[in-house]
This record gives C-alpha cells, structure tokens and sequence, in this order.
C-alpha cells in the first residue's frame, strides 16, 4: 500500500487549490490563499543556518545541473493521478523541504524525458521514474566515509522506492558534491542518475508478455482519501476545506493475493507469459461457471479464476523457513499441509525453468512459458463438510444429535456428529450445505465412524443402512437432485468406513464463494422396522467428503 500526499504551494496562489471533500473535488477561490498559506506554515523547511536560496534557486547557479533543471521546468506535479498546472521547478522553489539528488548533465537523456512529458501518461511516467526517483522527504546528509543514516537500512525517495547511502555514494552512484544547504533543504550533486528499479506491480502491469493479468491488476486500483490523516483547514460555507489530501492508493485484488506494490516487501513470484497465461486461464475458466441467477456472473467468474491462478503464484520470503527446500503460499493452512507448499521450487518445481528472471526492488519475478501448476494443486482442491459443524446443518427430522469430540488420525478434525433417532423406529435425515464447489466432477463421499469411538468396551456392531441425494442447479438456477442412483448404502461397523456416494459426479454451476444453500447433500436412514435387529439407525459421521475426479464422463 502506497500514500500519496497531495500538497498546494504558495507559488502557483493564481490557480484555485483543489480541495477534497469526501470523494468529490470541491474548487474554492476564495479560500485559496489561506489554505495553501497554512500548508506552508505546516511543512516549512526547518533547515536551520545556511544559505538564503531556495533549492530551485542553488539549482539553478549550478551549470552542470541546467539537464535536471529543464526536466523539473517541464515535469509537472500530478494530484490523485491528474495533471496540474504546477511544476517541480516551482515545488522546489516553495517553503516545503526536500532532500534533492542532483544528477549532472550528460548523465541521462534529457531529450526523451523532454519528449515524454507532452503527454499525460509520459509526464505521469517520468514524475514516477525521473524526478521522484531524485527527491526525498527525508533530510539526508553524506559525511564521507559516513551518513546520516544506516547504509544497510538506506533511506525512502519520493516515489517510495527505497535506497541505499554509503561512502560518498548513493544508490551506488558517486557523489560530486554533497550536503549544500539551502532555504529548503539540502542538495547533493550525483555523478549520474538514480537507477530506477521496479517493483513486481510495476512489471507485472508494464510488461506486454503480462498484459492480460496487467490489464486485470489495474482495474481494481482506486483511490481512498483519508479524512482523518489530512489537514484540513477549517470550513467554507460548511464544506470542510483540506489544503493537504492524504489519498491512499490500494488495489483491491492484490490485497488478497499479496501487496506486489509495497517497497518494504520481498516476494518470489511466478507468472507464465501471454500464451501460457491464456492455457492457463481458459481452463481455469470453466471451473468458475455460475449460474445465470448470479448478479455479475461474468465478473465474478473472472475474479474466481485470476484468484484461482494467482493465489499460489506469490510467496512472501518473510514466511518462509526454509525457501530452497519448500515455498508455501500466503493462502498456506498447517491445519491443512496439502495444499499451498510447493517442494524444491528451485532445483526440480515451480521455479526451475524461467524463461526470464526480472530482479524487481521487492522481490524476484519468474517468467514461465507456461503455467508450472496443476488445477488440483491449486484451485480444485478437496472439500470437507465436517459433521460436527452443526452451522451447516441445513434442515433435519426425525432425530437429534450431538457434538462429539474424539481424538485420533483416522477421525477428521477430531470431531463427529452423532445423529441419534427421535424413536427406535424413525428413519431419520439430515441435510449438510457443500460449500465452495466449482463446476467440475467430484467423487463424493460419506465417512462414517465405528461406534467403538464412544463406547470401545461394548460397542454396536451392527451396520446403518442410508440413501444420499445431491441437491444443486443448473446453469440455468434451476434446482436439480441426484439419488445416487437410488443405491441403498450400509456401512461397515468394524472401521472407519468410506463410503462413495457418487463417481464423477458434476456440478454443471459454482458455487464458490458463495453464501446461499443451493448445493446440499442429504442422508437418509432407510432401515425397514422388520429389520431394526439386524441394523443400527444411529449413525456417527466423521464428515462429507467430496475429491477432484478427472475421470472421462
């Protein structure tokens, strides 16, 4: 997460001051003077002894830097992503302080920055890449051998990017002349220009071989202003007047995959190029298909599906313990080891055959030829309904039932329910909700419990006979139910049995994500009352236990 601060300066007092107020952008003339006069008295340089010039000012005494002038004359300041009319010439020129890297002349192409900042997007760009990547907030000084401030921990530029300041160098590159003190700041003169490093967002969202993930990232950025953090200066006919607008830039996507724009983190990401990305997505697709009773089916399946492919394709360094020998995913579950670990990413997985390797100021980026993952290594996993999750009881008659908790390997969760007849002679049921299924074929299974888990010293040895239905829609909404073949099942009252339901079977819609109860499954005790001595109608069920089938249909 990024903040942009939005400031007015008291050289350009001529044009209104934007002034934000909730989400709209109020003009108010009138207040102008006194609001950008308030954000001078609340950023003013505190240099202390030196000289009487401003930064601009020194800057342009200085020869060798008149390449960099021109760049700051012509280079606008962009406010929440829009142009104005101020430059940084004139921000420099102003009361707030700044720390500027000055590169010499020849030591960039003064030329094609020129020629970029005629349009919007080029002038946004070389504000980003250029003269940002020159500008500081932090007051930073050079002492030869020494700085100001911890080398290893450099310091933070305009554009966020972080830097490093050593022996008479910054950023690795020399240092001609430093700590010239000025009315508003301190300028050092560089021996070339910063590099510029981008981050993981920024490749991901420039690069053309990731443009239809780029094209995706970029539509969930937005804006938030934040009303308490910004300063405001009082009312105008009851409107609240901000002469500095904090306005923080978030992607609401990427907060749920990881911050790929945060200059403070470390990633490894692994992202295939366009034709890969395409393989990987069209078959992605058909596994989020909703239903057509879905408000912005489409745009839900989009979301599910870049989810699906993204989720497991970025691993933060901070939370892994050993990353040469495994990478486990942010989505990552202890309770749940299957899934979201991927082993020997670097020698033998994910990560062993680049096609190109970008060092990104953030983290590392993998560029596959195709997607290095499996549907069912990722996205199309296995799902349990656990029995003892009585919230997902959707209906149920002729019984009660308990919460039970027993503790071994074969028992899931260590939990079961025990569903107990209301008579010796009801045919009691039950229907569970199945979450999160997608429109694939699962084998769908019961798990049922020996009854020795309760009583291990007299137990019921005799089997429960049941029947199953899946209750789901169509593309369409339209309700459907399977009998499983009408097939009558009896447990096994000797062992943890595993009872398949249903093979292959199909969700023609997805369900994931999804809040509503249109996918369900409902057990049914059938046992006739001639033979209530030879079956048992209590049952102990473990959980509801639904794996991928590949299997041709």
């Amino acid at each position: 997460m990024r903040i942009m601060i939005t400031k007015s300066i008291k050289h350009t007092l001529n044009a209104a001051c934007r002034l934000c107020c909730g989400g709209a952008a109020v003009l108010a003339a009138a207040a102008a003077l006194t609001a950008c006069a308030d954000w001078d008295d609340h950023y003013d340089a505190t240099a202390g002894p030196g000289s009487e010039l401003t930064l601009w000012q020194t800057m342009k005494q200085q020869p060798q830097l008149s390449d960099f002038c021109q760049v700051l004359e012509q280079t606008k300041v962009f406010r929440q992503h829009k142009k104005t009319a101020t430059s940084y010439a004139q921000l420099l020129d102003g009361g707030q302080s700044f720390t500027v890297l000055a590169p010499v002349n020849g030591t960039f192409n003064r030329d094609s920055l020129l020629q970029l900042v005629q349009t919007a997007v080029g002038d946004s760009a070389v504000e980003q890449t250029f003269v940002l990547n020159h500008l500081s907030r932090t007051n930073v000084s050079v002492l030869g051998a020494e700085s100001s401030l911890n080398p290893s921990l450099g310091f933070r530029l305009a554009n966020t990017k972080l830097i490093s300041i050593g022996q008479n160098q910054i950023g690795g590159v020399a240092v001609a002349e430093a700590n010239r003190r000025t009315h508003n700041g301190t300028l050092h003169i560089i021996q070339g220009s910063l590099p510029y490093n981008r981050n993981l967002y920024e490749v991901l969202t420039s690069q053309p071989q990731f443009s239809p993930l780029g094209q995706f990232i970029r539509s969930y950025d937005e804006d938030d202003f934040d009303e308490n953090a910004s300063l405001s200066s009082g009312m105008v006919d009851g409107v609240p007047v901000y002469v500095d607008s904090v306005v923080i830039e978030r992607n609401r996507f990427l907060e749920k995959v990881a911050l790929l724009g945060a200059e403070d983190s470390s990633y490894v990401a692994v992202v295939p190029s366009i034709d890969g990305w395409q393989n990987a997505y069209e078959e992605a697709l058909q596994y989020f298909v909703f239903d057509e009773t879905v408000s912005k089916r489409d745009s839900i399946q989009q979301y599910w599906t870049h989810r699906g492919l993204m989720d497991d394709a970025v691993f933060s360094l901070n939370m892994q313990s050993s990353p040469k020998d495994s990478l486990v995913s942010p989505q990552y579950d202890r309770k749940h080891p299957k899934y979201h670990v991927f082993y020997k990413p670097y020698s033998e997985g994910i990560l062993s055959h680049p096609t190109r390797i970008f060092q990104c100021s953030n983290g590392t980026l993998y560029e596959t030829a195709e997607w290095p993952f499996t549907p069912e290594q990722t996205y199309f996993r296995e799902l349990k309904t656990e029995g003892e999750e009585t919230a997902l009881i959707l209906d149920y008659g002729y019984c009660n039932y308990n919460k039970r908790v027993f503790s071994a390997d074969s028992v899931s969760e260590s939990g079961y329910l025990d569903i107990v007849p209301a008579t010796g002679t009801s045919n009691w049921n039950v229907k569970f909700k199945l979450e999160n299924t997608l429109s694939a074929s699962y084998d769908i299974y019961a798990v049922v419990l020996p009854k020795s888990v309760y009583n291990p010293l007299d137990p019921d040895l005799r089997p429960c006979k049941f029947k199953a239905a899946i209750n789901y829609v169509d593309e369409q909404g339209k309700e459907q139910s399977f009998d499983c073949g009408n097939t009558i099942f009896q447990t096994d009252p000797l062992r943890v049995d595993t009872v398949l339901l249903a093979s292959n079977f199909h969700f023609p819609a997805c369900n994931y994500g999804q809040v509503n109860t249109k996918i369900s499954l409902k057990l049914t005790c059938n046992i006739l009352a001639r033979e209530s001595s030879r079956f048992a109608r209590e049952m102990y069920l473990d959980c509801i236990y639904l794996r991928p089938s590949k299997k041709e249909e």
